[in-house]
């Protein structure tokens, strides 16, 4: 597959795609897209085994202040596989750096004709707070145990800060 023939989204920023690159509670294994041949491949292994709490990818056409496409984490009723490809909708956000840059990772759920099961949500207050809290753990410690690495988790933000993520990561790729 080419990640590079699939389009940032319908209605940006609020439809939108997501490429998943790493499944809900799969082996702590960091799956990147390659940018180049558009396959899956493996990043590294997360020498903590922390597993990653939801579906984990990105916005493609899109470029956050780390480089890389917005990440994001999609919220679903089961794992989804890596490589599809799912419309998905902002709830919001958790701000963090890390070696890298600025490294935000969007918290999403599928468009509501998807997922009826995401379709109330509305904003993070939506999302149970052991997941938001899971989520945040994970990202403060994945990298604990690899030399040269360290996150700053900076904290949340809403579907607002969210949205223009998106809208500037769409920008800042077509510049």
């Amino acid at each position: 597959m080419s990640f590079n023939l699939v389009s940032a989204g319908k209605d940006i920023p609020n439809d939108f795609n997501v490429i998943i690159e790493i499944s809900a509670q799969s082996d702590p294994v960091k799956y990147e897209a390659d940018k180049e041949t558009g396959m899956l491949v493996v990043d590294r292994f997360i020498g903590t085994g922390m597993r990653y709490p939801a579906n984990y990818g990105f916005i493609p056409k899109t470029l956050a202040g780390d480089g890389d496409p917005v990440d994001a984490l999609v919220l679903t009723p089961f794992p989804l596989i890596p490589g599809c490809v799912v419309r998905c909708r902002a709830l919001g956000m958790l701000k963090m750096t890390d070696e890298g840059g600025e490294d935000a990772k969007l918290i999403v759920v599928p468009i509501n004709k998807l997922s009826p099961a995401t379709a109330h949500m509305t904003g993070l207050s939506d999302v149970s707070q052991n997941l938001l809290d899971q989520i945040k753990h994970f990202f403060e410690n994945y990298k604990a145990l690899e030399a040269g690495k360290w996150v700053k988790v900076e904290g949340w933000a809403g579907i607002e800060e969210a949205h223009k993520e998106i809208a500037d990561g769409v920008k800042n790729y077509k510049e």
